[in-house]
């Protein structure tokens, strides 16, 4: 899988919306870099300190067995490319995340 941080994708998504007139059709905005669902889980639990247990359940048949945007055009036409490596995309997200909750619980006591 590719997961990209919401920040890469706005500011691709900005300098989509700012390229010349010129240039039209498709272009791929995402992260290249492959990661499992498994690795994404470990980190994740790994991150939070969660005592969480990995199930695997069956794929569904039509599920692709990679998903792997080539950002070749965005790199050429939009002089673009993700910056935000997973690990710190995922440690700023269990942040902002943790930052609600707390929130939320200090204003229900």
């Amino acid at each position: 899988r590719s997961f990209c941080y919401v920040d890469d994708l706005i500011t691709g998504l900005i300098k989509m919306m700012n390229s010349p007139d010129e240039f039209v059709g498709p272009i791929n905005l995402g992260n290249p870099d492959e990661f499992s669902v498994l690795e994404l889980a470990k980190k994740i639990i790994e991150l939070t300190g969660s005592k969480s247990k990995i199930v695997f359940r069956p794929l569904p048949q039509d599920d692709p067995c990679r998903r792997q945007p080539d950002i070749s055009l965005a790199k050429e036409k939009l002089d673009w490319q993700p910056v935000i490596k997973l690990d710190d995309g995922l440690k700023k997200t269990v942040e902002y995340f943790d930052k609600i909750l707390t929130n939320e619980n200090t204003a229900n006591e």
